[in-house]
């Protein structure tokens, strides 16, 4: 016998690296070209502040990240380019996978009446090269990246209000569904009003980091997601 969770969520709204993308360290790696082109010597305790703080706000708009850690707007944008570019070249050199399943239970979502919309931190340019290089041009009917939800990224709401308005699927916010892999993507969901926040365990945080940004489930993967809507789980 199953007990439905929330059988009436109309809308999932989904994080790429770490949720339904495969991350691998690429962000690190990325993040090691903007520190250098602001003049971070790797290795040294700045270098190792500026990464601790990288890891702990997964998640956030990347462009936010830069301007907390070095200042002024020029230094932020100059470091936020290196990373898109040293990202961008990462992807196209064959370096990022889909999550296991992950395609799949985009698509089973979807064939449940249940659209997906992808979200990132990433800048548009970066995200248009992750669902080029994993065929997921048509996967979905929209992905939103910070800029287009009025530049804030998580864990402000705007992205999950953002797809609530604009696909027009649910009638009501409590029946938006938000997962992902950071506190940040559950602060998201939590403020938009989400009925259903989750975090998945194949990224960047952790149960204990979700549970205290107010996750509802805590999932191994975004493929045990299907299941659970329908009650099964």
């Amino acid at each position: 016998m199953t007990t439905p969770t929330n059988p009436d969520i109309r809308l999932v709204v989904l994080d790429m690296a770490g949720t339904t993308v495969a991350d691998g360290g690429l962000v690190e790696q990325a993040f090691a070209a903007a520190a250098a082109e602001l003049g971070v010597e790797p290795g040294s305790t700045d270098h190792a502040e500026k990464l601790a703080h990288v890891r702990a706000t997964m998640g956030e708009s990347k462009i936010s990240v830069f301007r907390h850690l070095f200042g002024t707007e020029d230094r932020a944008r100059r470091a936020n380019a290196a990373f898109e570019k040293a990202y961008g070249e990462l992807v196209d050199g064959g370096l990022v996978a889909a999550v296991p399943g992950a395609r799949e239970a985009v698509e089973t979502l979807q064939a449940d009446g249940r659209p997906v919309v992808l979200t990132t931190g990433f800048a548009r340019v970066t995200q248009d090269t992750i669902l080029h290089a994993l065929g997921w041009g048509d996967l979905v009917p929209l992905t939103l990246c910070p800029a287009d939800a009025g530049g804030r990224g998580r864990p402000y709401p705007d992205m999950v209000l953002e797809a609530f308005l604009r696909t027009k699927a649910a009638e009501d916010v409590r029946q938006v569904a938000v997962v992902g892999d950071t506190s940040y993507d559950v602060l998201s969901g939590v403020r938009a009003g989400a009925g259903l926040v989750a975090g998945v365990l194949t990224g960047a945080h952790g149960e204990a980091d979700f549970r205290a940004a107010g996750a509802d489930h805590v999932l191994d993967s975004v493929t045990a997601l299907p299941a659970l809507l329908r009650g099964e789980r």
